[in-house]
Parts: structure tokens; C-alpha cells; sequence
């Protein structure tokens, strides 16, 4: 099985003890966060290191936003985990169109529509969750993170759970996931997508979970669950939250919100 991707490795000299940096008084925060707080000064400007830092920072995160996502390897982790797997694609042709042309991303290409609106036809019962996964604006955070936040998933929904086959989309903004829904006849649809990266997270994985998915929801008729990646939010929570709200969204018929996440008070599992 294809191993995903890892980040390059950062070494740089540390000269924020150098005689010529003029440390911050608030220097001891700076273990509490990878926020860039604290940095010294030397003369009028930051010191080398750090300002060597912060475009290695920014080189990852244009690099998270333009590698492709890649699919063969994606489906191959999907299927060797026993997930039967379709891929789709949105209305954005290419990545530039994608950056863009926001519009086009959120609208799956209609062969691809037609062809899971067959998938759904072929079916006994709609299913009660379809899940997506989307590469968005970083398909690294996909790429390491999808498969493991699924598998922590799955084993937490209610028995009987008709899950649909995971639909891949390339090119994907999150209101993509509404036409995957809407074409499976699914009840609640979530979508694993890479969000916008940050300075110091160019791997960060966004949940959304629409009931009644169709196309023309709104972001207030969604939940999300932000900063999926084992520096942010872990996946055992992650899916601890994500499986109670879809257990409150199918009893109740709502989502977005509707819908507030109180899973706190529960007990996780794992």
C-alpha cells in the first residue's frame, strides 16, 4: 500500500540565542503554540532563521494547494481498508480553473452525476450516509488523513448503517458533496476535504455534513469539524464527533444550525 506523503524535514540554525537577537520578554509562550509569536528581533527586522522559516512555511502551504491529489494511490488505501470506491469530478476542468472559478468546484461534472444516480438506481435502499472526499484546497491533508479518520469512523455508527460507496472528487469545493448526495439519494452526506492551509498547518482536514444534501444548501444548513491532523484535532475525536452528529442528524432530520454539537458529554469509544 502507498505510503502518504510526508512534509520535508526542517533544519535550520537556531539563532535566536545569537548576542545580536533581542529576545521578547513573552519568549516562553512559544512552547504553548506553533503560532508565530515571539520571534526577537534583530535591528528592525526578524531574525534570519525565522524569516528562512517562514518561507519554507509558505512554499509548503502554495505546494499543499497545486500538488495534484493522487487518486491511484487514494483508491488503492480505500480498497485495501474494504471501501468500494468511485471517482468523480467536479466542473473545474484543471487546477487554475479550480482556484478561479469557485463556482465550477461546487458542481460535480453532470457524466459523473449520471453515472451515480445509475449506481443509485441499481440499489435496494438509499443509503442513510454517503461519505466524500475531496481534494480542496490542500490534497495533502487528504492524502494523509482521509483514510485513518474513515477508519476510526465507521466502527462508532449505529448498526445497520447503509453507508454508499466512497465518491473521490477531484477539483472539489465542499458544496460538491450536495450533488454526490442528491444523485445517491443518500439521507446525510459528509465530506473530507483539505482546507485552505495556514503558515503552520498545510495539512489541516475539514469535515461538513449536510442533511438532505441537493444542490442549493447553504453553509448554514452544514456542520464542520476543522483542523483534522495529529497536530490539531486527533482522529479518535474527530470521529467521536462526527459519528454523534450524524446519529443526531438522522434522528432529528436537521442539520447545520439546527444542529449543536454536544457530544462533549458523551462517552467515546476507543
Amino acid at each position: 500500500m502507498s505510503q502518504a506523503p510526508t512534509a520535508p524535514a526542517l533544519t535550520l540554525p537556531v539563532l535566536a540565542e545569537s548576542p545580536s537577537v533581542t529576545p521578547m520578554p513573552w519568549s516562553g509562550w512559544r512552547s504553548a503554540t506553533a503560532a508565530r509569536i515571539a520571534l526577537g528581533r534583530a535591528g528592525v527586522s526578524i531574525p534570519t532563521d525565522e524569516a528562512l522559516r517562514f518561507g519554507v512555511a509558505h512554499a509548503m502551504a502554495r505546494d499543499a494547494i497545486h500538488t495534484p491529489l493522487d487518486v491511484t494511490s487514494l483508491r488503492a488505501q480505500l480498497h485495501a481498508a474494504g471501501h468500494a470506491v468511485v471517482s468523480a469530478h467536479s466542473c473545474a476542468t484543471d487546477r487554475t480553473t479550480y482556484l478561479r472559478r469557485p463556482d465550477l468546484g461546487r458542481q460535480l461534472d453532470p457524466a459523473d452525476m449520471e453515472h451515480l444516480r445509475t449506481l443509485a438506481a441499481e440499489q435496494e435502499r438509499a443509503p442513510e450516509l454517503c461519505i466524500v472526499v475531496g481534494d480542496g484546497l490542500s490534497s495533502l491533508a487528504v492524502q494523509r488523513h482521509a483514510v485513518p479518520l474513515i477508519a476510526a469512523l465507521l466502527p462508532q455508527l449505529a448498526p445497520g448503517t447503509l453507508v454508499a460507496p466512497v465518491v473521490l472528487v477531484q477539483q472539489a469545493r465542499v458544496a460538491v458533496a450536495d450533488d454526490v448526495g442528491e444523485a445517491l439519494r443518500a439521507r446525510l452526506c459528509v465530506i473530507l476535504i483539505g482546507e485552505r492551509p495556514g503558515l503552520s498547518s498545510p495539512d489541516s482536514l475539514g469535515i461538513y455534513l449536510t442533511h438532505a444534501p441537493r444542490r442549493g444548501r447553504h453553509d448554514a444548513e452544514r456542520n464542520c469539524i476543522s483542523n483534522v491532523r495529529p497536530e490539531g484535532l486527533s482522529y479518535a475525536v474527530a470521529a467521536h464527533k462526527l459519528a454523534w452528529l450524524i446519529a443526531q442528524s438522522l434522528s432529528l432530520g436537521q442539520s447545520g444550525i439546527a444542529l449543536k454539537d454536544e457530544s462533549e458529554g458523551v462517552e467515546r469509544l476507543g
